[in-house]
């Protein structure tokens, strides 16, 4: 049996064992560990053999050096199918996942569906158009005692007399254009312009 087998409960008649999604990917996670860690000690003695193979060499041992390049070839092949292992782990593993998750966004949308489904039982387009109706009937008579209340007492035009505020508006105008005619008293302006005297003449003055 081999390590798939043994990881996926596999057995010789082809019958696997039944897994939830969460449980095979935890398996494939544990085998991606497992090759994961092999293929370190592989690249780790890659290294080791290619210095032994350098140092037998070196040495002028020529077939221990062969023989080191032998293993670490071995080596070599052993990781170049580990790394296509792992390629095909990572995508079943990824493939599990999203399927996982499509079917919990399946299940979501699954009950989303039944919780419209069961409220629209209690509903209908009738109920709906009644209910709008009602409001606006509501609306409409709130709006009117509204208006009502807003509007003035019976009496209350009678509170100003149109020929008294004509009578006012006279006397405002009455004021206002005397205001108008009313002038500021003049400011005198004295323009004195200081005579210059001529300096012959005050020479003149001066001997005289």
């Amino acid at each position: 049996m081999s390590v798939f087998q043994r990881l996926f409960g596999g057995s010789k008649n082809g019958k696997g064992e039944n897994l939830t999604s969460d449980e095979a990917i935890q398996r494939l996670s544990s085998v991606e560990d497992i090759l994961n860690k092999k293929q370190e000690y592989l690249e780790s003695q890659i290294e080791n053999e290619k210095s032994n193979a350098l140092r037998c060499s070196k040495q002028g041992n020529k077939r221990g050096a062969l023989m080191a390049l032998k293993r670490k070839k071995k080596c070599e092949n052993t990781l170049k199918q580990i790394d296509g292992t792992l390629t095909t782990l990572e995508l079943q593993r990824e493939s599990l996942q999203n399927a996982k998750s499509n079917m919990e966004i399946l299940r979501v949308m699954r009950s989303a569906a039944g919780t419209l489904k069961k409220t629209h039982d209690n509903m209908n387009v009738d109920d709906v158009h009644d209910l709008m109706d009602d409001l606006d009937e509501q609306n409409t008579l709130a709006k009117e005692i509204a208006d009502a209340i807003s509007m003035p007492g019976l009496g209350a035009s009678d509170l100003y007399n149109d020929a008294d505020l004509e009578r006012e508006l006279n006397e405002l105008a009455e004021l206002d254009d005397h205001d108008q005619d009313v002038s500021l008293p003049d400011v005198p302006i004295h323009n004195k312009i200081k005579e210059k005297k001529d300096p012959t003449r005050e020479l003149e003055d001066f001997a005289m």
